[in-house]
């Protein structure tokens, strides 16, 4: 006779522990976004160049995206409570250095100290849910909620901004960080599990290093070539970060305990998730980065109100969570993280004449379409990726998609913000100023005329708008696809 084991049920305990996980998850998706909204602020302040302005908000995720690996395997061999920890102290000295930055060089220095602070948090975060959620139903639940604050932060981050910026200088965004790190460290110290990987293996530190280098090579190499065109150092950089990330995948497959399970790419559901997950965030990211600066210096709405404008995003994407386990019944899953992309696309299809139209009302309803595509895309692809793998692999599974969602940001940011800082230049009159050249933000912190450099910036941001909706739809038919809808 087979006795079959039902999940623990999770409790109290666990689902306050969730709570002190969700809240890194906030902190880390605001920190992402809030600079947006900062930006005219701290160029006014700091003077930064357009290329170390695209820095500033590059830095953060590019130490992500090149750590995270690294840091998923770590905490499999070390606790992922303490390195949730650990990391939590670091991205609170961080957001110190960040918000006291005196010239652009420091504050790109504490960003990319953030992003390497972060790497530590968010496969923790992860996993720890992972070990928290038995159940399956359960899990799916926290993962919701889960990716309902990773999507609702990242909206949330232009209204913190804008209040903060209302009444204090640009360093509040990051300061705010130090408070809240501290709540988190008191209570995860108290309320979280330590749970790691019973035979982890040897740490493969010349694979994670590889890794490192693949990865920013690679992003260097596309943002360069974006922005200055072919030359040299990029055809190297792409170079070396293919060849080495080839080179990575090789010792993957023969080690015995890889950083990065490659085998996992075999399952459609994995490689699928990933894949639409990456393709996704690119889009948001890549146009959220200058949305923020279109509400404040082409519709001249305060940082809070600027702020409260994005907030339809924002609850839509968390709204949204209520639903997804219904849908993934009706439909099944792959089709609706398609569907969810195809809705975010159609979003994004509308902002493109709507940044033109004389009122926010289409502004609104593109963000609401936008908000529930992306809301529910990344809740089910996350969920896909971890129900995907075993317990004992769950951070290097959790590396591998944070590592595709910082990739995205990063990428975003990098490529449609330099598409978008060529467009602009471009469009503008042959009169324009030299600061407006540099950048719109620029040109208002040297009270230079915007009339035409206003105009430019809508019309770069519409084309732009278009490129992340075609993006989103590619996204959308590699998750129908490939990801298993079986009901």
């Amino acid at each position: 006779m087979t006795t079959t084991l039902t999940p623990r049920l999770a409790g109290r305990r666990e689902w306050a522990a969730l709570a002190v996980v969700t809240l890194a998850v906030v902190v880390l998706a605001i920190d992402a976004t809030v600079l947006s909204l900062a930006v005219p602020a701290l160029t006014a302040d700091l003077s930064p160049s357009a290329t170390a302005l695209l820095w500033i908000g590059d830095a953060y995720s590019f130490a992500l995206a090149g750590l995270l690996v690294t840091m998923g395997t770590l905490a499999d061999r070390i606790g992922r409570k303490r390195l949730l920890l650990i990391g939590a102290t670091g991205f609170a000295l961080a957001s110190l250095l960040a918000a006291f930055a005196p010239a652009a060089g420091w504050l790109i220095a504490g960003r990319a100290l953030l992003g390497v602070a972060g790497a530590t948090l968010m496969p923790s975060t992860l996993s720890i849910i992972r070990t928290l959620f038995a159940d399956a139903r359960q899990r799916t639940t926290a993962i919701a909620v889960w990716s309902a604050a990773a999507g609702g932060g990242a909206a949330l981050g232009p209204v913190v901004g804008g209040v903060l910026l209302d009444h204090f200088w640009w360093g509040s965004v990051f300061l705010i960080n130090v408070p809240v790190m501290v709540l988190l460290i008191g209570f995860g110290a108290v309320l979280l599990p330590e749970s790691r990987d019973p035979s982890p293996g040897p740490f493969d530190l010349l694979g994670a290093l590889m890794s490192l280098v693949a990865i920013v090579g690679i992003v260097y190499a596309v943002k360069h070539t974006v922005s200055d065109g072919f030359s040299v150092v990029s055809l190297v950089a792409a170079g070396v970060g293919l060849a080495v990330g080839y080179a990575f995948v090789r010792r993957q497959q023969r080690s015995a305990s890889p950083l990065i399970d490659v085998r996992l790419f075999a399952r459609p559901a994995f490689a699928g998730a990933v894949t639409a997950s990456l393709l996704a965030v690119f889009a948001f990211s890549g146009l959220l980065f200058f949305f923020s600066q279109y509400l404040q210096l082409v519709r001249g709405y305060s940082p809070s109100a600027a702020g409260v404008r994005e907030l339809p995003a924002t609850v839509a994407s968390i709204a949204v969570v209520a639903v997804a386990g219904w849908l993934v019944v009706r439909f099944g899953r792959g089709r609706v993280i398609g569907g969810g992309l195809l809705l975010a696309g159609a979003g994004f299809g509308l902002l493109a004449p709507a940044e033109g139209a004389s009122h926010y009302g289409w502004l609104g309803l593109a963000l609401v379409l936008v908000g529930l595509g992306v809301g529910l895309a990344f809740t089910l692809t996350t969920d896909a990726v971890l129900s995907a793998v075993p317990a004992d692999r769950a951070g290097s599974a959790s590396a591998v998609a944070e590592t595709a969602y910082e990739l995205g940001v990063a990428l975003g940011i990098a490529v449609l913000g330099s598409v978008q800082t060529v467009l602009y230049r471009d469009a503008l009159p042959a009169d324009a100023g030299a600061a407006a050249r540099d950048s719109l933000a620029a040109a208002a912190a040297a009270a230079e005329p915007l009339a035409g450099a206003r105009e430019a910036f809508v019309a770069a941001m519409q084309t732009t708008s278009v490129i992340a909706a075609v993006l989103l739809v590619v996204a959308a038919a590699i998750a129908w696809r490939v990801i298993p809808s079986e009901r």
